[in-house]
């Protein structure tokens, strides 16, 4: 029976009546999927399972209870059978439906779907008893060749931060938690759990940790993950500065801190550092942790604390539990293909080639494996058993009609033998077809958890199918299944390029519903494709070496390395076609001169000038000035998905705060909203800018502290530190205020410190105590009036 005092939220209480083994045992879950039930007490368990875009429900692991791994004897008896006939990781499990993988939603730059696949996914964790999603994962796309980057959302922390918080809102709007993952730096599966992401601060708090702040401040996840990496040599998982004084003291979360799975190897370090929740259960980690509290290793009040956040999780779980929800298959199935349609971006289509015409169009020749078998997901633990699946192949024969003939080339093969002919039969049978579409895809077994890509290239054998089919017929259109971006050595002989990347169950429909123009491709790129391997901003240092992979690029992390070097990329950030055309106009601010806390009202009209109703996704940077400190070259502030029909003109309004506007400086450890000249840009892509307008913003009038060795032009642009200084003079040289300020100028283009100069200068030296006590008073009154102007 539930407690009272569980049902009420006097938590501290309860967490007063447990023993010590009762609290470790509530912070480490129970098995794979659940928290710990406290009989005694009355204290019930919650069920959480993995899915950043769909449920993945063990059925042995979750209905029966079973731990993770197999025992020794299991194991024994299977270690000769072959690998195809030894049971998955996660055994059987439920169907569910496979939605369109996080690199292809967030190409719809749609918060209003986000939220309805959080919704969605929030129906079928009730039908499941699901009662906490594990996702979503926003890790940045650093690199295409991360083996997750398959799961998460864009290489810029706005769009990634504003689309999180959608579906978080989306979930837990419908009582089913969200854990955030992975914070931070995961951005690579090579030596996943001990490699260390050095990243300057800068860096880290400008891209990587921004998605998170900003997703958290929208929505307000139940949980948040903590990853496997090491963080500039610390754990992540007992990283005190990144999960209590950047995620609770800076940010202000006040929900669970979960770690990955297996991703403590100090569970007391762990909960000292404010990871929660240690999953799964590990009867050697909760020994450790019983052991350092007995032996007052760890501050009891932090593991009550602790115990405290786990039984809100849970109450505010059992609270939303609703066992009468169900979910419509088919439904659901509607709401992938409409999703994935949203999502793929038409990357070229020259002469007009798409969408097929049945007017014109007699004979269709497919080509490739994915036509029959396409490539929907990436894997690793994000992976679904969907509850049904498009075939493109069958989805486009049902649009063709009898009017159009097809034929089908398989045309690939992972046997290396096998492709010669089969290229051979392609080439052969595509002659004379009005369209060839060929379905291409990266290598098998490169795409999700646990292995890095190994290359840009598709799969081995499709890059030459292309490039040999578009000799044979110059009406090709390549339509790629990828986790990320790829490179297209073909790309000057193809007329047409669709990008799906990985879209759910429904990949055939939508992409069947896009080519015949159904659907008008509304899709834009989330991540910049290169045209080679080495014109991206990870290509020196990437995987790392000796565990410590350091992030060179800096702030400059995707598109903002390629406007910084002046890089040609294949196609640009925010880059995607229409079957209509879209002009931009009247572009106007609500003011001229922005100051911190304010927000500043970006107004914009958009016209579809073409012939047939489509989507346009309107973005907006920021163009720097003159900065004090370097910043690339522009960046994404805001977007817009907006719907209009043949001559229908709309107005566009977004918000741009002040802060959104900030530098991080290091040296002052703060935000910084600097005295510049901003241009805003309006733009269909980060390359392609249509409006601009003048903004001014002024600083805070912040200043970096000044120390015994700051060189004299820094003290002279500090208004506090300049008076106090001339003060300081005129008391320990009996000098007038005029003596002291010529003096301070003389100072001015020295290169030494301010103290050091006075020395070399002047011939004088200060007492030391006077010395460090200005500088303590000037700094604390930087601080007082910083703290005001916020």
């Amino acid at each position: 029976m539930t407690n009272e005092k569980f049902i009420a939220g006097d938590f501290a209480a309860l967490v007063a009546e447990m023993t010590d083994e009762e609290k470790v045992s509530l912070l480490a879950g129970h098995h794979m999927w659940k928290t710990q039930e406290i009989d005694r007490l009355g204290i019930p368990h919650i069920v959480m399972t993995d899915g950043t875009y769909g449920v993945r429900y063990s059925i042995p692991q979750i209905d029966g209870d079973e731990a993770g791994g197999v025992d020794f004897a299991a194991f024994l008896s299977v270690v000769n059978q072959r690998a195809d006939h030894v049971q998955t990781a996660w055994g059987q499990m439920k169907p569910a439906t496979c939605f369109p993988n996080g690199t292809s939603l967030a190409c719809s730059w749609d918060v209003d779907l986000a939220h309805q696949l959080g919704e969605a996914l929030a129906r079928e964790c009730q039908e499941f008893g699901v009662h906490l999603l594990l996702g979503p994962g926003i890790n940045i796309r650093r690199t295409p060749l991360g083996g997750r980057s398959y799961e998460y959302y864009s290489e810029d922390p706005v769009l990634t931060g504003d689309f999180a918080a959608g579906v978080i809102k989306g979930l837990q709007e419908n009582g089913v938690g969200a854990s955030l993952k992975h914070l931070a730096c995961n951005n690579s599966e090579i030596e996943r759990t001990t490699m260390d992401s050095v990243v300057e601060e800068r860096a880290l708090r400008e891209i990587y940790l921004k998605g998170f702040e900003r997703a958290i401040r929208q929505s307000e996840p139940w949980t948040v993950m903590s990853s496997y990496n090491r963080l500039n040599g610390v754990q992540a998982a007992q990283n005190a500065w990144l999960l209590t004084k950047v995620l609770r003291d800076e940010w202000g979360y006040g929900g669970l801190v979960v770690s990955d799975w297996h991703g403590v190897k100090d569970r007391p370090a762990s909960l000292i550092a404010g990871n929660d929740l240690d999953m799964p259960e590990s009867e050697t980690r909760k020994a450790d942790l019983l052991a350092a509290i007995e032996a007052d290793n760890v501050d009891r009040a932090l593991v009550d604390r602790a115990c405290e956040r786990v039984l809100d999780l849970v109450s505010k779980a059992k609270r939303g539990e609703d066992r009468t929800m169900t979910f419509d298959r088919a439904e659901h199935h509607a709401l992938a293909r409409r999703l994935a349609a949203e999502s793929m971006v038409l990357l070229k289509n020259d002469v007009g080639l798409l969408p097929i015409s049945k007017a014109s169009v007699r004979r269709i020749a497919i080509v490739g494996e994915g036509a029959a078998a396409p490539v929907i997901q990436g894997s690793g633990c994000a992976t679904t058993i969907p509850t049904s699946k498009d075939v493109p192949v069958e989805e486009i024969r049902k649009l063709a009609g009898s009017e159009i003939k097809i034929d089908v080339f398989q045309a690939t093969s992972e046997i290396a033998s096998e492709r010669e002919a089969l290229i051979i039969e392609a080439e052969q049978g595509v002659a004379g077809a009005d369209i060839v579409l060929v379905f291409v895809n990266t290598e098998n077994g490169y795409d999700g958890e646990g292995s890095d890509r190994r290359s840009l290239g598709l799969a081995p054998g499709h890059d030459a199918l292309v490039e040999r089919l578009a000799c044979a017929n110059s009406n090709i259109v390549a339509v790629i299944s990828s986790p990320d971006a790829v490179v297209m050595p073909w790309i000057g002989d193809v007329p047409a390029v669709i990008e799906m990347f990985f879209s759910g169950q429904a990949t055939g429909g939508a992409v069947a519903d896009l080519l015949f123009g159904r659907v008008n491709p509304s899709g834009k790129l989330t991540t910049t494709f290169p045209k080679r391997m080495e014109d991206m901003p990870t290509h020196l240092t990437y995987p790392g070496e000796n565990g410590r992979h350091v992030y060179s690029e800096g702030i400059f992390a995707g598109y903002r390395w390629y406007d910084a070097r002046g890089i040609e990329p294949l196609f640009p950030f925010g880059f995607g076609l229409s079957y209509t055309e879209f002009a931009y106009s009247n572009l106007a601010l609500d003011r001229t001169i922005l100051r911190s806390g304010e927000k500043v009202a970006v107004s914009f009209a958009v016209t579809n000038i073409g012939k047939v109703a489509g989507k346009e996704i309107c973005q907006v940077y920021a163009r720097y000035g003159q900065p004090r400190l370097k910043r690339p070259v522009r960046e994404l502030k805001g977007f817009a998905k907006l719907e209009l029909n043949p001559g229908e003109s709309r107005v566009v309004t977004l918000q741009i705060a002040a802060e959104d506007l900030c530098v991080y400086d290091t040296a002052l450890q703060a935000w910084t909203l600097d005295n510049d000249g901003i241009t805003i840009e309006v733009a269909s892509s980060s390359r392609d800018i249509h409006l601009k307008a003048e903004l001014h913003t002024v600083s805070d009038a912040v200043h970096r502290r000044i120390e015994w060795d700051t060189q004299p032009v820094f003290v002279l642009e500090n208004p506090v530190a300049r008076s106090k200084f001339n003060r300081f003079l005129q008391k320990q040289l009996d000098i007038s205020s005029e003596d002291a300020e010529r003096m301070l100028e003389h100072c001015a283009n020295s290169f030494v410190g301010i103290f050091t100069t006075f020395d070399r200068r002047f011939r004088h030296t200060f007492p030391k105590a006077d010395v460090e006590a200005l500088l303590a008073e000037i700094n604390q009154e930087s601080v007082r009036q910083e703290r005001r102007a916020a």
